[in-house]
């Protein structure tokens, strides 16, 4: 089995560090924005606001997901398993790994998966 190299694990360590922290403050931010809004709205108003208030929420979620992974990725890091595809068990493709740190699958592995997914109708 390849192991990653010493080299590649410090970029990506360094990419996931510095993508957690964008997106901590722009949870902050839009925490900041969203509560800072005027609440005293009509019924249009109002109505448009539960929109946005959707809209955040998703987003919320969306950031807090991406932030999970890029702990999990961390953990691997810590542990020596970073670099190493949960389906395949083989090492994931070095240009994967810096275009996407926080992946935990090589092509093969995604590609197995959606296949499955598709085979039994799997959502997310």
């Amino acid at each position: 089995m390849v192991v990653t190299s010493v080299e590649i694990i410090e970029t990506c360590k360094e990419k996931l560090l510095l993508t957690k922290a964008n997106l901590l403050n722009r949870i902050f931010e839009s925490k900041n924005d969203y509560f800072s809004r005027d609440k005293g709205l009509d019924e249009g108003d109002q109505s448009m606001a539960n929109l946005a208030e959707n809209d955040f929420l998703t987003t919320q979620e969306r950031l807090r997901k991406q932030i999970l992974e890029i702990e999990l990725a961390l953990s691997r890091i810590a542990n020596g398993t970073y670099g190493i595809c949960e389906e395949t068990e083989e090492p994931i493709e070095t240009e994967r790994l810096l275009a996407i740190p926080w992946t935990r699958l090589s092509i093969e592995g995604a590609e197995i998966q959606e296949a499955l997914k598709r085979k039994f109708a799997f959502k997310e």
